[in-house]
């Protein structure tokens, strides 16, 4: 897995608090849809069966991570599960080299600037800035000023409205939670109609716009 992957395909849809059996139409609506990286949040119920089934599933077609890795130890447990990525809300070193010794990719949550230096001096492929809509679009210009050789990932805020504004300041891609996909279990035929339409819209804003 390489940077340049993340940059081409420029999202990361972050699926939380979804129900297994709803997990298979999740991902394939997504993936229909031009989304291609996908991170399952370990505090999600079953989050690792999830994990498991879709990467068996859908193997190099798309690729599937794990966000809200607090740990090395639950890092371990997501990369055994079959995750192709590891993503964590904070600066845990110790967790940051685990990933990295297992040879998997790895995103770093960080917000100041001595975080995100932090992450990255320490092995983060990407580096992910949360909360990014909170500090907005120019919060990111400015970072990029002392560091423009770290690749970031805004996550937390991000919609349709700010998206392309992130990616044309520089984000190497975005972190999009419920702005795409809808937290919740027992997903209707109403609601997957709504994902779909999230999905195409999102990927339209940010590749149509952003070639």
């Amino acid at each position: 897995m390489k940077i340049e992957q993340f940059k081409e395909h420029k999202i990361i849809s972050i699926v939380r608090g979804i129900a297994v059996e709803d997990a298979e139409q999740i991902f394939q609506t997504l993936y229909e849809e031009g989304i291609r990286f996908i991170e399952v949040t370990l505090n999600t119920e079953h989050a690792l069966t999830i994990i498991s089934e879709m990467s068996r599933k859908f193997e190099d077609r798309m690729f599937v991570g794990a966000g809200t890795v607090l740990t090395p130890e639950k890092a371990i447990q997501a990369i055994e599960a079959g995750a192709r990525f590891i993503l964590t809300p904070t600066v845990n070193v110790e967790t940051i080299h685990t990933v990295k010794r297992e040879g998997i990719f790895c995103i770093a949550g960080a917000l100041t600037p001595t975080e995100i230096l932090t992450a990255y001096e320490n092995g983060a492929d990407l580096v992910k800035i949360f909360p990014a809509g909170t500090m907005g679009v120019n919060y990111l210009k400015d970072i990029q000023g002392p560091l423009p050789q770290i690749p970031t990932v805004p996550t937390g805020g991000i919609d349709v409205t700010n998206a392309l504004k992130f990616l044309e300041a520089g984000a190497t891609a975005l972190g999009v939670g419920s702005s795409i996909v809808k937290g919740k279990k027992g997903y209707s035929e109403s609601d997957f109609a709504e994902l779909r339409e999230k999905a195409r819209k999102f990927f339209q804003v940010c590749h149509e716009n952003n070639k």
